[in-house]
């Protein structure tokens, strides 16, 4: 079994680590990767700041504008008052940059909050998404039924200080190869994987 060392060792080069983007914009990305695909995400999150680049513009506009705009990201009902809701609390309060007062604004749980803490102010924490709670178990590195356990297991195994590294290679390795149909002839750490599921 592959340990996360060796996991490290093997993608760093290949990946490396996410850039830092704006706090807030991580936040309204985060919000709409909620249950659809990375590249509908994108899509939405720049149809959004192509009109409405601040919060305070964003809890300002037509909720239905928002809608019409952030309608690749799907569920776009709810996902359009979450976004106008917390880009009003942000107008009002300031950006926060700690856990417990991002989970605080409304759409906001852990891996949202987690992620603003990486992406946004390269704090050390690690958001568990499909691709980190897929891989972190097929690879062994924990047996978990949850998100919020993986997250849990991983900040107990994994050094503080490569938090935000692991995370980012998790992430890019699920995007590009380790996906729900692996693409296993191209991997780079296969003859060390054990998943059963290996094509």
């Amino acid at each position: 079994m592959m340990t996360i060392n060796e996991f490290i060792k093997a993608l760093k080069k290949r990946y490396g680590v996410f850039p830092m983007s704006d706090p807030f914009q991580v936040l309204i990305f985060t919000i709409l990767s909620q249950r659809t695909k990375d590249s509908n995400t994108t899509e939405a999150t720049a149809r959004l700041f192509s009109k409405y680049k601040t919060p305070e513009q964003i809890a300002e506009a037509p909720l239905k504008e928002i809608e019409l705009l952030i309608k690749p990201a799907g569920f776009y009902k709810v996902k359009s008052k979450y976004v106008k809701n917390a880009s009003r609390c942000v107008a009002r309060e300031g950006m926060p940059d700690t856990l417990d007062a991002l989970l605080a604004l409304p759409g906001v749980g852990r891996k949202t909050a987690n992620c603003v803490l990486v992406y946004g102010y390269n704090k050390p924490a690690i958001p568990v998404d499909v691709h980190v709670h897929r891989i972190s178990n097929r690879l062994g590195f924990v047996n978990t039924k949850t998100p919020e356990q993986t997250e849990q297991e991983l900040m107990r195994l994994i050094p503080k200080n490569k938090w935000i590294l692991v995370n980012s290679l998790l992430v890019k390795f699920g995007q590009e190869l380790c996906s729900a149909k692996p693409r296993c002839s191209h991997c780079p750490i296969a003859k060390k994987c054990s998943y059963p599921d290996k094509r």
